[in-house]
C-alpha cells in the first residue's frame, strides 16, 4: 500500500522584512525586524508537516541551484528528515529566492521574487515510479515556468505531469500562486484540472479563474458566490474537491456536492507576528487529513488550525506545532464568526 506524500514544486528561500508601513514609490518604510526562512509550496509544506509530527514519509522533488542557497535547503530537509533524492541542483540558474514585505499592524505581504532555478523545473526531474507514496503535491502552477507552457495540443506541461501521477496510482493536490493575468488562469490551469483529485485555491484565484467577484462592496466575502466558483471550478474536470480558503474562512465542495464551510480561528491580534505561509501551512493540514482518511469536515478542521499556529511567528513555518497543539487552538480561541445563512446546504 502506498504510503507518504511527496511534494514538488517551487523551493525558495523568503527573506522577510517586518515593515511599519508599505511605502509610495520614492518614499520611505522602516524594517522593525527580518529573518532568513524556507519558502515556496514545496518547501514549506514539507516543513510544516515535518513541525506537526506527521507520520507518513515525506518526500522533495524540485530543483535548486548549485550554490549556497541550495545546499542550505537540502541540508535542512535532510536534518529534517525529508528524502531528497528527487530534490535537484542546476548551475543553469541560482536558488530562487523571494523579498517579502510584511506590514507589522496588518500582516499585509507583499512579494519581490527571483524565479532562478524553479523557473526551469521540468517532467524530466521527476520520477513517480522511484516513489511509493500516497499523494504527490504540486505547487505553485503559474509559477513554474516549464511546466506551465503551453504545447500546440492546448495541454500544459504540467497536465501531462499531473496525468502520469495520476496513471501511476498517487492521489493529486495542486495549489496556485495569485497571478495577477486573468488570460493565464484561464489557459494554464483548466488543461490540468482533469487530474487534479483536490484543488488548493484563494478566493482571488477563483475569481479569475471562474470570471466571478467573489466580494462585496465592502471588500467581504460573499460565500456563496465562492460555492457558486467552486461549482465552476469542478465543472473543468476537478476529481474530487475543490477547497476554497479566504481570510475569514475555508469552503469545501466536492464532486458529489458536499458543500462545507469552516471558519478559521479566532486568534487575537497580538499574537498574529506574521500571515507569510498560512495559505501553505492550511494546505500541509489538509494534506494529513486526506492523507490519513479523515472525512473532510476534520481535515479542514486541522487546516485551520494549523494556518493559526503559522501565524504566530513573522516566518512560513517557525509558528507551526505540533498536530495537538495546533488543533488545541481552536478550543483555547474558538472560531471566527461570520454571517453565512443561507449560503450552506450541508
Amino acid at each position: 500500500m502506498r504510503n507518504g506524500i511527496l511534494v514538488g514544486g517551487n523551493w525558495i528561500i523568503d527573506r522577510v522584512k517586518i515593515i511599519d508601513k508599505y511605502p509610495e514609490e520614492e518614499s520611505l518604510a522602516n524594517i522593525i525586524t527580518e529573518y532568513s526562512s524556507n519558502g515556496g509550496s514545496a518547501y514549506n509544506i514539507l516543513k510544516d508537516l515535518v513541525k506537526m509530527h506527521a507520520p507518513m514519509p515525506l518526500e522533495a522533488v524540485g530543483l535548486v541551484g548549485d550554490d549556497v542557497l541550495g545546499d542550505q535547503i537540502i541540508k535542512d530537509c535532510r536534518e529534517q528528515g525529508i528524502n531528497t533524492t528527487y530534490l535537484h541542483k542546476t548551475s543553469l540558474s541560482n536558488t530562487s529566492y523571494t523579498d517579502v514585505m510584511s506590514v507589522q499592524n496588518t500582516g499585509k505581504r507583499t512579494f519581490f521574487h527571483h524565479r532562478g532555478a524553479n523557473a526551469l523545473l521540468d517532467t524530466e526531474h521527476f520520477n513517480f515510479g522511484g516513489s511509493g507514496c500516497k499523494i504527490f503535491h504540486l505547487g505553485y502552477l503559474l509559477l513554474l515556468d516549464k511546466l506551465d507552457k503551453l504545447l500546440e495540443d492546448g495541454r500544459s506541461v504540467a497536465s501531462f505531469l499531473l496525468e502520469d501521477a495520476v496513471i501511476q496510482g498517487f492521489i493529486t493536490t495542486v495549489d496556485l500562486v495569485s497571478e495577477s493575468d486573468p488570460q493565464r488562469f484561464k489557459k494554464i490551469i483548466p488543461p490540468s484540472l482533469p487530474f487534479v483529485d483536490y484543488l488548493f485555491i484563494n478566493e482571488y484565484e477563483a475569481g479569475m479563474l471562474s470570471s466571478s467577484n467573489l466580494v462585496d462592496e465592502n471588500g467581504q466575502i460573499i460565500v456563496s458566490k465562492c460555492f457558486d466558483a467552486a461549482q465552476q471550478i469542478l465543472d473543468m474536470g476537478v476529481r474530487q474537491w475543490v477547497i476554497l480558503h479566504f481570510p475569514v474562512g475555508v469552503i469545501a465542495l466536492s464532486k458529489e456536492s458536499y458543500r462545507l464551510y469552516q471558519p478559521c480561528i479566532a486568534l487575537p491580534p497580538e499574537k498574529i507576528a506574521g500571515s507569510v505561509g498560512a495559505g501553505d501551512a492550511f494546505a500541509s493540514g489538509v494534506l494529513m487529513g486526506i492523507h490519513e482518511e479523515w472525512d473532510m469536515r476534520e481535515s479542514l478542521q486541522l487546516g485551520v488550525s494549523v494556518a493559526a499556529s503559522s501565524l504566530l511567528a513573522a516566518t512560513c513555518s517557525d509558528g507551526v506545532l505540533p498536530c495537538n497543539e495546533c488543533l488545541a487552538l481552536a478550543d483555547k480561541y474558538g472560531y471566527r464568526e461570520y454571517d453565512v445563512v443561507n449560503t450552506l446546504s450541508i
